[in-house]
């Protein structure tokens, strides 16, 4: 890998050198000259750099020969991580033509030119049925058009978004605010690993770096900044989601957002956005129309490839008397446990005996599906007539 790009063991050392940040890194490449400068530069020659003080120069300077850089490069070739740099030929265009891209990044997965087409979905951790549900069919149905769905792993909308995506069959890439020795919550380990079969899971801090309060919002600036445009599912007045909303508006991106109920809590930093300006969203189209110029050359394509897809979408009314559809062997054994009365998802596991993250990916399948429905509490039901 190192091979590969011969620089790269000299930005990983700037990279994991203690007080050098990505804005520190940018600037101190830009008034030295490169990163051959910047790694033998002295402490005087550091502190001439905008913001750098001459004692965060000395501990700069002090601290960038110490580094194992071979020990995180071990580390990641273990768990199968690539590590570019803002140089590398890979580095997504979207992000490096943003204010404050990440000088490195690590990736599990890879990127393609497909990801240029992304969208961004992002909303609260503690959302409600509603939320979930909306998340996991927009993510669907534009990932079956073609759109990667860019989000953060969290639970709640960002899951429900993710596995919606790999539903589809289509790309999702997580942004972690943390190393990816660890996957954050540890629920989604497997659906983490699904993600790097079929997209990337990405982080731009070191491998084994646990999250601050810091690393959410500078993850929330890659989210957006890998998207052409953020999509705010569900979002409380002071959401973290809103983080992200401003990056993407420091960056001249698009921003949408998907109503809730006006008595809903959980909706306030929906309802807010929309009243500033946010596009409100209630189908494919208004997406389109949000992505101006990009959404009109898209608009015949998404709606050929999305029309079958709408139609599983929003079945409301499947009789189950009916032959039941030819479905998957994990699928058909979820159906098989439920009855017309709720099951909780517990229940579901121990009596199909798959993982959570396998459940909670095939229920998202059958209720994209129009098979059954979740209530409130993670409860499962048939959808019948009276659904």
């Amino acid at each position: 890998m190192a091979e590969d790009y011969p620089d790269l063991k000299k930005w990983l050392r700037l990279h994991l050198t203690n007080q050098v940040g990505p804005k520190t890194f940018t600037r101190l490449l830009e008034r030295l000259g490169g990163i051959d400068n910047v790694l033998g530069a002295s402490a005087g020659q550091l502190a001439t750099v905008p913001y750098v003080s001459l004692k965060k120069a000395e501990q700069i300077a002090a601290a960038r020969d110490s580094v194992n850089v071979d020990a995180e490069l071990a580390l990641a070739d273990k768990l199968g991580v690539k590590t570019i740099t803002l140089e590398s030929p890979e580095y997504p265009i979207t992000l490096r033509q943003t204010s404050d891209p990440p000088p490195v990044l690590y990736i599990q997965g890879e990127f393609t030119r497909a990801d240029n087409l992304a969208i961004a979905m992002v909303g609260s951790r503690s959302c409600s049925v509603y939320g979930r549900e909306q998340s996991s069919r927009f993510a669907y149905l534009l990932a079956k058009a073609g759109f990667t769905i860019v989000s953060g792993l969290a639970r709640g909308i960002d899951t429900a978004a993710h596995v919606g995506a790999l539903t589809a069959q289509g790309r999702t890439i997580a942004v972690q605010a943390r190393g990816l020795a660890d996957v954050f919550p540890p629920e989604n380990l497997n659906l983490a690993q699904d993600i790097a079969q079929s997209g990337a899971v990405i982080s731009e801090f070191p491998l084994k770096y646990e999250p601050l309060h810091k690393t959410f919002p500078m993850r929330n600036r890659i989210i957006a900044g890998l998207s052409l445009a953020t999509l705010v599912v569900e979002a409380a007045a002071n959401s973290g989601s809103l983080h992200t909303v401003r990056y993407a508006l420091e960056n001249n991106r698009e921003v949408m957002a998907v109503p809730g109920r006006v008595d809903a809590p959980g909706s306030a930093g929906c309802h807010r956005l929309i009243k500033d300006g946010a596009k409100l969203i209630e189908n494919i189209e208004d997406i389109m129309e949000a992505l101006g110029y990009i959404g009109r050359d898209l608009h015949s394509h998404v709606q050929q490839t999305t029309d079958h897809a709408i139609k599983n979408v929003d079945k409301q009314h499947m009789l189950f008397d009916d032959p039941l559809p030819q479905l998957p062997e994990n699928e058909a054994k979820i159906i098989a446990c439920l009855d017309h009365q709720p099951v909780h998802m517990d229940e579901i596991v121990s009596q199909t005996g798959s993982s959570v993250a396998a459940v909670y990916s095939a229920v998202t399948s059958l209720q994209l599906k129009g098979l059954i429905h979740q209530l409130p509490g993670s409860y499962f039901q048939k959808r019948s007539c009276a659904n």
